[in-house]
Formats: structure tokens, sequence, C-alpha cells
């Protein structure tokens, strides 16, 4: 597919600096030198500016500030700033509980709200979540905060061993955790999900899941099972949702999505069927969208649907499937 790495969250070129991961020396080194840290709580990143102004940077810290003082380990590898020499790193602060926080708003689908660490009110950084901004990072700064959230995320959860259910503790500057009681290693997960364009003629097949933005519609999309083909779980899941059935599949482009670990494998297939029944357990909703409605969809000119989220991979394809620009 033509330009398919410019979905967001594709890639900036990151050198991910994997012989550095076991150097303990040189990384304290740059750490003690002033090495960019960036700062997560929850899986919010921290940020400078605000959406609203279109002028938010990531916003890195330095170990010895105030904001880094309360985390359970040790910075995390990212890889190499852009000078290919100056090593990035992330680390998490959840350990830090402010004064005020709407639990109910948290990391969900659009959570608006907004932490403030203690050290950060002179400076108006901020910890937000990253669907939210995620459109207006460079492509530098977005691989950076969707590998950050994403292994932190996994750290979080992921704090003991499979094997023995012993605590494990992480090694490889943050790539791998290990157990000292079963010498098990551990590495990150990442989910495969499928998600599909899937087009009958000048239409194409949309749904909505319970609980999103009223209106909201995009692609239909499901996990990869084991022992299953990327093609496989298009066909299966296409059919378990909506009932339709899909003949040819092709792969387009994939999107890194750390919300919570998934890599979204984004396909195009050509249904053989058109008649729809939904499975209320999977989606709330599907139907069938001509290319000129899903123009006045894109342009805010049909009130009862909303198009997929910018920056989501849904959008990208629709709007390649709009131009004419998929292959």
């Amino acid at each position: 597919m033509r330009d398919s790495e410019d979905v967001t969250f594709g890639t900036s070129g990151l050198d991910r600096a994997a012989a550095l991961r076991k150097d303990d020396g040189r990384l304290r080194a740059a750490l003690k030198n002033g090495a960019p840290v960036l700062p997560l709580w929850r899986g919010k990143v921290l940020v400078e500016g605000t959406p609203e102004a279109g002028d938010v940077r990531l916003a890195f810290r330095k170990v010895g500030d105030s904001v880094l003082a309360k985390a359970d380990e040790a910075p995390m590898l990212l890889g190499l700033h852009e000078d290919g020499e100056t090593p990035v790193f992330a680390l998490d602060i959840s350990a830090w509980t402010p004064k005020t926080v709407d639990e109910a708003a948290v990391n969900t689908f659009l959570d608006p709200s907004v932490q403030i660490h203690p050290a950060e009110r002179l400076s108006g950084a901020g910890f937000r979540e990253l669907r939210g901004l995620m459109t207006q990072l460079t492509r530098r700064e977005a691989e950076i905060s969707a590998t950050a959230r994403a292994i932190l995320t996994w750290h979080t959860t992921h704090q003991f061993c499979a094997k023995c259910g012993a605590k494990s503790a992480p090694s490889q500057a943050g790539w791998q955790r290990d157990c000292v009681t079963c010498d098990g290693a551990h590495f990150p997960r990442t989910d495969p999900v499928v998600i599909m364009l899937i087009t009958h003629g000048d239409a194409v097949l949309v749904g909505r899941s319970p609980g999103w933005p009223e209106g909201m519609y995009s692609l239909l999309a499901g996990f990869v099972e084991p022992g299953e083909t990327i093609e496989a779980a298009v066909r299966r899941e296409v059919f378990e949702e909506s009932g339709v059935r899909v003949g040819r599949v092709e792969y387009l482009t994939s999107q890194p999505w750390p919300f919570p670990a998934s890599l979204m494998l984004g396909c195009r297939g050509e249904a053989t069927s058109t008649e729809i029944e939904i499975d209320p357990d999977e989606i709330e909703d599907a139907r069938w969208v001509t290319r000129s409605q899903m123009l006045e969809v894109f342009a805010g000119n049909t009130p009862s649907m909303l198009p997929a989220r910018e920056g989501a991979i849904a959008h990208f394809l629709l709007q390649h499937w709009l131009a004419d620009t998929l292959l």
C-alpha cells in the first residue's frame, strides 16, 4: 500500500538500540548526564501545551527532577534520540497519587481529564490521554509515546512469573522480565488484531460497538486466534460480527495501537454476500455505506454518523479508500 507507514504511530525511523539494552554502564552514565526521560502516569504521557491550542509536545525530564521521584522501577530504554547517540528513556510514575482524580474518566475512550504533578505547576505540563493528542505529535514523538505506553503497561500487568507465580524483575533496560525463582524469562506482549475494509461494489461495511460515542462508526475488527492466518481471521471475524461472507483478502498496512498492546493489521476484503445479521454480543450495529455517503460523513454533513477517530487505522484506510489510493 502506498504511504502505508504514514499511519499514526507508524515508524519514524527510531533506532531502538537493542545492543544497548545490556550495557548497564552506558545507560547509567547517560541518565546521570541528563538523558531525556518521558514520564507516564497510568498510561498517560506528560506533555506541554494543549490539544485545543494545537501546540502539544512531549515533556521530557531528567533523572533528579521531582516529577520522577516516585517510581517503582528504573527508567526503560526506548531507543536513541534523533542525533543517533543520546539514549531516550521512559519512566512510570504511577506510584504518585494526585490529590483529586476522576477515576471514572481516567483511560476511558474519551478521557478529557488532565493530571498535573505538583512539580509541574509552573511548567503547565500535564498527563494526558494519548488518544486525544496523537495526531498532533510529530512522527518521532508518536512512535516514542506509543512504545513507552505499550511497554510500561506490560510491566504493570505482568509483574509475576507465568511459570511459577513468583515476583519477576525488569532486565534488558526494560525489554524483559526475569524470575529469580525459576529462571524464567518473559518478553513484552503484543496482540495481533485484524481490522478490515470490507467492500462490495461501491459500498463499505462499517459497525459500532456499545459504549462508543453516539453515532460513531468504524471498520470491523477482532483478535487473531492461535493457529489462525490473518486472512482466516478477517473472514471469521466479519462473519461472526455481521453475518457477511468474505472472499478475497489482502493485507494493506499495520499500526501499533498501545491501548493496551495491539498491533492492528489493516486488510481489505471483498464481500461475497451483503445480508447483515449482527451478533449483539459483538457489536451494536453494522451497515453498508456507499462511497458518496462516506464522503458526506467525513465532511461532517451526516449528523447521525460520525467517522472513525482521526489517527486510528480505520480512519486512515477509509481515507485512502475514498481517495482510491489503497494500492
